[in-house]
């Protein structure tokens, strides 16, 4: 099982942007050193909580001062881009990364994103799926470009000078284009289930039970079935809240503190999903009641931690409950105490990973 690193990214909106900018780099640079081997980065345009608006142009920044890692988009929201823009620019990025790039797409999820772009009343998962088959007939094909759609109509005709190179669009570095990956978090996903059918990677977030990526497994299944294709769960990354501290009583007594960057997450995610009527996501039970969903709750049902010994046993009971995923994601948080944070980091590559590849290695020994 694989290692990855995942950021929304989720910061105190009174921070410093500048400095937020760099912690984050920060945080990529020191997974990079440990052995990480994925950091995902997500976009969103009108949030300060959210504020990497363009997660290409801030990977980009960190390339060439990394060997290994790759980089993912959580994920690029096609419904509020042009197609032919993001085939322009992820085919720029996947060459300046040398292939160290996956292109992770959804429909989006911040509202006063799909307000800002005038999405929200239109069918987005639909619009999704138009601008990535867009993308890759514009990878795949050569001008003249007639590529007519229900939301966007691409066409470079008429303007197109072959002797002058006017016309052909980016190709990327990867043949026949970056591997690609959705992010699901609702129970029994229809994102998931796409995934499935289309032979795409699958990301569960992280702030929602464990109960519901076992469904999304289940849903990527009833997907390749329907596709016939065969499922690899090689292809499914699992994203999780993980505090790694020196003992169980250090990180007990820093999540008893609802302030802290965790606690402040599940805060924040929580009263968004409630304007939206979306506290199921929450829920390991539907018939919790909302005013059940406090932020104790939420530490309880979705965050692993304490002592590697203790972490490592969750994560083992992790994977018995929902079986084998290729990676697993540690979700970036705010670093308001950073020894810990990146102590945690740290003892997850370090310590609990391998012992869990170990476990992981003799289970499949004794099958």
């Amino acid at each position: 099982m694989k290692l990855g690193l995942f950021m929304m990214p989720l910061h105190d909106p009174q921070r410093d942007y500048t400095q937020v900018l760099q912690e984050d780099r920060e945080a990529i640079l020191l997974a990079e050193k440990l052995g990480y081997e994925e950091a995902w980065v997500g976009e969103h345009y009108s949030a300060r909580t959210e504020p990497i608006p363009d997660p290409l142009q801030f990977m980009a920044t960190l390339i060439p001062v990394t060997k290994s890692i790759k980089f993912g988009t959580s994920v690029i929201n096609m419904p509020q881009h042009h197609p032919a823009q993001v085939a322009g620019n992820c085919a720029m990025f996947d060459h300046l990364a040398e292939g160290r790039f996956i292109m992770g797409i959804g429909p989006g999820g911040l509202g006063s994103d799909f307000e800002l772009f005038k999405v929200m009343d239109k069918n987005r998962s639909e619009m999704m799926v138009e601008a990535i088959d867009i993308v890759h007939r514009i990878w795949s094909s050569d001008p003249p470009y007639r590529i007519p759609g229900k939301y966007w109509d691409i066409t470079i005709d008429n303007s197109y000078q072959p002797r002058l190179g006017i016309g052909p669009m980016l190709k990327p570095f990867q043949k026949p284009y970056p591997p690609l990956a959705v992010s699901a978090m609702s129970p029994s996903s229809a994102t998931a289930r796409l995934a499935g059918e289309r032979g795409w990677g699958l990301v569960s977030a992280n702030f929602m039970p464990v109960g519901h990526a076992k469904t999304h497994w289940e849903q990527y299944c009833a997907g390749c079935e329907a596709a016939h294709r065969r499922p690899d769960r090689g292809q499914w990354r699992l994203a999780r809240t993980i505090l790694v501290g020196e003992s169980d009583a250090e990180t007990a007594e820093y999540l008893a503190n609802e302030k802290s960057s965790i606690g402040w997450y599940y805060a924040y995610l929580r009263d968004n999903l409630a304007t939206y009527k979306l506290l199921k996501i929450f829920k390991p039970q539907e018939s919790i009641p909302d005013e059940a969903v406090t932020i104790r709750k939420c530490i309880e049902w979705m965050v692993i931690h304490g002592s590697p010994k203790r972490v490592l046993d969750q994560l083992v009971a992790l994977v018995d409950e929902v079986g084998y995923f290729g990676t697993l994601l540690l979700t970036h948080k705010d670093w308001d105490q950073p020894r810990l944070h990146k102590r945690s980091m740290t003892l997850l590559a370090e310590d609990v990973m391998p012992k869990l590849n170990q476990h992981l290695a003799r289970r499949r020994a004794a099958e």
